[in-house]
């Protein structure tokens, strides 16, 4: 039997609920080797979601490093946490255990360039969050870019609605000049956008089927018991379920083939009055070799037993 190959990554998060089944199904996938961890602000403010990261790895007993990152958007206020669907702490108002260790003294974006630097070609960057340190430390040293092996994207919406403005998914809009930075950048990238996430399905079901003996499973029954409320009271479509964005994306970094994707040019808008945090995607002239990836269909049984899998979710 062929070796599985193991995929270096580093996950870069603003931790709320599905950053926390993110690092969960990360820290548990044998086939994933995460690096750091680095993050931001998001869900929360960046002290809350450093503080739930390092919660979620203490109860995954991972002493994966932690790296506190950007406090704000590049250009803009920031417009405050996501309290409706992640809650006051940004797990549901869930009871999050008091971190165990401090976050790394060294800054996010200094880690991200001591890792790229001494493992080019090596490490793909999964991004569940704003793209503010990403943007950063191509500020920083634009040099680094061909060093990243690829970057797989949490964020957009390719020909669907956004889900904080009718054109514009939260991670792009959040800091959307630091998305049109990073865009542009050349890096690899691959976008898996609303277009695929909004079919990326947990169930009530699936809740009731988590492992209760796992040290997670009170907190996170909780917190998503909080998200799926959140989406059932605002959206009458997803009664029952909630999508779980940043997992499927941790996912795509680990087998690529879980979703379908076509390369075509991609700006984001940050200058619009309507349109600001749009993902341009220009599909005027079919497909382009050197676009962005954008997931456009999904192979949702095979993510859902894996990811069920992974987090400790007895199969349907």
């Amino acid at each position: 039997m062929a070796k599985t190959s193991v995929r270096r990554i580093i996950l870069d998060v603003d931790t709320g609920i599905d950053d926390a089944w993110a690092l969960i199904y990360a820290l548990r996938a044998p086939t994933l080797d995460v690096l750091g961890i680095t993050t931001g602000f998001g869900n929360a403010d960046v002290d809350t979601t450093t503080r739930n990261t390092l919660a979620v790895t203490d109860l995954l007993q991972s002493r994966v490093p932690v790296y506190r990152g950007a406090v704000k958007p590049l250009c803009r206020p920031w417009d405050g946490p996501v309290t409706s669907y992640h809650g006051v702490n940004g797990l549901g108002n869930a009871s999050v255990p008091d971190p165990l260790r401090p976050p790394e003294n060294t800054e996010a974006v200094d880690f991200l360039h001591q890792v790229l630097t001494a493992l080019p070609h090596e490490v793909t960057i999964v991004t569940l969050a704003r793209l503010t340190n990403i943007a950063r430390l191509l500020l920083y040293d634009p040099h680094v870019a061909p060093l990243i092996s690829r970057l797989v994207i949490m964020g957009g919406a390719a020909f669907v609605p956004g889900n904080v403005t009718p054109v514009a998914e939260a991670n792009i809009w959040g800091d959307p000049e630091a998305a049109d930075l990073v865009f542009q950048s050349g890096i690899p990238i691959t976008m898996v956008g609303l277009d695929v996430t909004h079919r990326a399905r947990l169930t009530w079901d699936d809740l009731d089927r988590l492992d209760s003996s796992l040290p997670y499973a009170a907190m996170m029954r909780d917190a998503t018991a909080f998200y799926l409320k959140a989406y059932e009271r605002d959206h009458p479509e997803m009664q029952g379920w909630c999508p779980i964005h940043d997992p499927l994306a941790v996912a795509v970094a680990e087998d690529p083939s879980l979703v379908a994707v076509r390369r075509y040019p991609v700006r984001v808008e940050h200058a619009g009055r309507w349109t600001t945090g749009m993902t341009v995607v220009d599909a005027r002239m079919g497909e382009q070799p050197h676009g962005i990836e954008v997931a456009l269909d999904l192979n949702a049984p095979a993510f859902l037993h894996r990811f069920w899998d992974r987090v400790g979710i007895a199969p349907a």
